[in-house]
């Protein structure tokens, strides 16, 4: 073989291996796109609850209800919850406060408004009913202004 013979035969060889393997990548790239159109729906395709799971609400300018408790500011979000509280006594409210929100034991609770930790455990629990029915009232009243 003659030098140029063989250097154009490697010239020829490399070329047919280029030409292979950017063959090859081009294939594996439109297999990797069919692969992703597969596993991809569209919006339009998807329920109201699907989507629904996708979103998030921004709480920028929700209403918010601050309660002091013993030098403590609590920042209630949730309207229907601090309007049941807004409406309980202020012993009460306290209390619920205290224990829910800032965690404390009945018995520390007794402690810091001067009561007995059974009567604060009473007063827990009887206040937890209170606002149980009434945020079930208001629950039942939306309910029936929708029906409407």
């Amino acid at each position: 073989m003659k030098p140029k013979n063989r250097e154009q035969s490697k010239r020829h060889s490399f070329d047919s291996f280029c030409k292979k393997i950017l063959k090859n990548e081009a294939r594996n790239c439109y297999d990797e796109i069919k692969r992703q159109r597969d596993k991809e729906v569209s919006f339009s395709e998807l329920s109201a609850r699907e989507l629904e799971q996708l979103s998030a609400t921004d709480k920028y300018f929700a209403t918010e209800q601050i309660f002091s408790v013993l030098g403590h500011d609590i920042v209630v979000t949730d309207e229907a919850i601090a309007e049941a509280l807004r409406s309980l006594p202020e012993q009460k409210r306290d209390i619920i406060l205290l224990s829910y929100f800032l965690e404390l034991s009945d018995g520390e609770i007794g402690e810091t408004l001067d009561l007995i930790r059974s009567t604060v455990q009473y007063q827990r629990t009887s206040t937890l009913r209170e606002l149980r029915k009434m945020m079930e009232v208001d629950i039942a009243n939306e309910q029936g202004s929708q029906d409407k």
